[in-house]
């Protein structure tokens, strides 16, 4: 089993990396989308959260107020590390839960955004980067999420730097083009991977 970590900022295009891989025949292993199943209703989870930021967090319905949580930890930098603290451990024991079902011949993408910040690198084989400019992350953002350049901004500056995330990149994917040029990058990574798991 080969294990990847593979991370980018927001807005790199790292979602459409993963999707291509998937495509391919990679394992992955999605953190963010294991971040939202540990909190959903009725989760020790969203019980822990709301214990810590109170039940204004909650929707009508009973579920994470996403935007709103979001709105407290991005704005400040202990509440966000208090948010890790309950949701990181989780996050890890479902993803080591998922790579044990993998076959021992598989290439499993561990798609994980704050893998620089956390320090997560020793943890896979190899660490992919998909790689964009600042300005191109911007612009994504605004264009196809519907933020306000304030609010993206301050997600960007949230995340580690992009030197900070090529420092820790055993191969890094420029997406800083159109989709057609992110294809073959993707697909020459791959061959690498798939290469390094037979060794």
């Amino acid at each position: 089993m080969l294990k990847v970590g593979l991370t980018g900022g927001i807005g790199a295009g790292k979602s459409e990396v993963s999707r291509l891989l998937v495509s391919y025949g990679a394992v992955l292993i999605d953190a963010d989308k294991i971040a939202r199943e540990v909190v959903e209703p009725g989760t020790p989870g969203l019980a822990a959260v709301v214990e810590a930021f109170g039940p204004e967090i909650l929707t009508p319905e009973g579920t994470l107020d996403r935007p709103r949580l979001g709105s407290i930890v991005f704005a400040d930098a202990d509440r966000l590390a208090q948010l890790n603290a309950i949701v990181h451990p989780l996050v890890g024991a479902r993803s080591a839960e998922l790579e044990a079902a993998a076959g021992q011949d598989s290439v499993v993408i561990h798609d994980v955004p704050l893998l620089a910040e956390n320090g997560l690198a020793p943890l896979y084989d190899l660490v992919v980067v998909v790689d964009a400019a600042p300005d191109t992350q911007l612009e994504r953002l605004v264009r196809l999420r519907g933020m306000t350049e304030s609010e993206a901004r301050a997600r960007m500056a949230a995340q580690a730097t992009r030197e900070q995330r090529r420092e820790i990149a055993d191969l890094v994917i420029d997406n800083d083009g159109p989709l057609a040029a992110l294809e073959p990058q993707v697909r020459k990574v791959w061959a690498e991977l798939t290469e390094r798991a037979r060794r």
